[in-house]
């Protein structure tokens, strides 16, 4: 039996080529990229030198290994200013930085089945246990695939808890604590130095994350991305991507504990809903 099959089209497919690849993705961004295990991938973000997020991708061993370079499966309308970002810091490094969103395409697989016979490169999805696997491979193979549709993914994506940039949480302005970096195994507190690292370093180890993307389920029709959070009448955040009446919110943490302890209705855009998630110090 084959696993299900979500084509995502508004992923791009960016390619860094070359000996030096890996040393220079290791020094720029949140994950470590050496001795990637075959069919596996690595989530990471590059960020500003203040902390914040301006890209997050999955950084993907091309077929020759490290030595050959990486694939990064990023959002499709991220691909050309990324490889300009990247280009800036490429300096004297022997690599080739290539949108490759024209002939590649990604594809998320869900399910217990095996994956497609197609040719393609297939690597596990990390974030969160039940995400399953993707597929970089050409648009014409993608297209021979019997597609679930977008619908399908996002149903999945939110049940499984993980946020989508633009919609869960704003590129640029979000810190990688506040859309759950850290816990989607998106953060290597082990390695060197990375752009940005002190700040993430810094919240990690004090523990001061002030805002996180909550799993939140609505006791009727889910309502739209950016509507208040409320409980007691004090906004404690504002709602995200929601399928059904299963959802993801950004929230204040201290004002989710207070809600909590005094037991007060929450709501989000006027709609009863129910908060699971992270408190200060909690996972998904």
């Amino acid at each position: 039996m084959t696993a299900s099959i979500c084509i995502l089209r508004d992923r791009g497919v960016v390619e860094i080529a070359g000996a030096e690849a890996a040393a220079f993705l290791q020094r720029l961004i949140t994950n470590g990229v050496l001795n990637i295990p075959k069919g596996e991938a690595r989530y990471a973000a590059l960020l500003t030198p203040q902390g914040k997020l301006m890209f997050d991708f999955f950084a993907v061993p091309l077929p020759g290994g490290p030595e050959a370079g990486y694939f990064i499966d990023c959002v499709k309308d991220h691909a050309g200013e990324l490889v300009r970002r990247l280009t800036l810091y490429k300096m004297r490094a022997k690599i080739a930085i290539e949108d490759k969103s024209a002939s590649l395409g990604v594809a998320a697989i869900i399910g217990t089945g095996a994956p497609p016979d197609i040719e393609g490169i297939v690597y596990r999805d990390a974030r969160a246990a039940g995400m399953g696997l993707r597929i970089i491979a050409p648009h014409e193979s993608l297209s021979r695939l019997n597609d679930l549709g977008e619908a399908a993914y996002e149903a999945h994506r939110i049940a499984q808890g993980v946020p989508k940039g633009g919609i869960d949480f704003a590129y640029g302005e979000a810190f990688p604590h506040d859309m759950n970096l850290d816990l989607l195994n998106g953060v290597d507190f082990k390695k060197g130095c990375y752009v940005g690292q002190e700040v993430v370093s810094r919240v990690h180890h004090r523990q001061s994350a002030r805002r996180r993307v909550v799993k939140i389920h609505y006791q009727g029709d889910a309502p739209g991305p950016g509507m208040p959070v409320t409980a007691g009448g004090v906004a404690i955040g504002q709602t995200g991507s929601a399928f059904g009446r299963e959802g993801l919110a950004m929230v204040r943490l201290d004002r989710l504990e207070e809600a909590r302890a005094s037991g007060e209705t929450i709501n989000a855009g006027g709609v009863a809903a129910e908060i699971s998630g992270p408190g200060r110090r909690g996972a998904l």
